[in-house]
């Protein structure tokens, strides 16, 4: 008989996860955005949840999950990812060739914060337009108890 492994500490749920993902849909269907596909992260940048609405394109959903890997790399949202190193491609060249191209600069990333504003996961959303996906990344996070990270004071 194999013996017991120590489980590693969650600090999104599955359950919370799935929050995310409902309260992303309900935002976007609320504000008309054409179908979305949403990932959530763990801090460790492993799936916990993810969907896709009905008519999203296949490429969305590596988008979403590069969205929400960049902002979970860099401890802020994709946005400001993208926008603070608009002036640095090589950079940009560099930490996605780093990610195996899983970093995807763009708005519609957010990080996850806990109720002491450390990071513990990051979601990702592409459909609609950058900023629409945005929104409802926040949107979700918050419908779950947590707050949405977009850039440090």
């Amino acid at each position: 008989m194999a013996g017991k492994v120590y489980r590693s500490h969650v600090q999104i749920s599955r359950l919370q996860a799935r929050q995310i993902i409902e309260a992303a849909f309900g935002n976007a269907r609320n504000a008309a955005m054409e179908p979305l596909t949403v990932v959530v992260l763990d801090l460790g940048g492993n799936v916990i949840a993810a969907e896709r609405e009905d008519g999203c394109a296949p490429l969305r959903f590596p988008v979403a999950k590069g969205k929400a890997y960049a902002a979970l790399g860099n401890g802020v949202a994709s946005r400001v990812v993208g926008e603070r190193n608009a002036e640095r491609p090589a950079f940009l060249a560099s930490v996605a060739a780093a990610s195996d191209g899983k970093f995807v600069p763009v708005p519609g990333g957010v990080v996850i914060l806990d109720e002491n504003s450390q990071v513990i996961g990051a979601v990702g959303i592409s459909g609609a337009s950058s900023d629409e996906d945005e929104q409802a990344a926040m949107a979700g996070i918050r419908e779950a108890g947590f707050q949405p990270g977009l850039a440090p004071d």
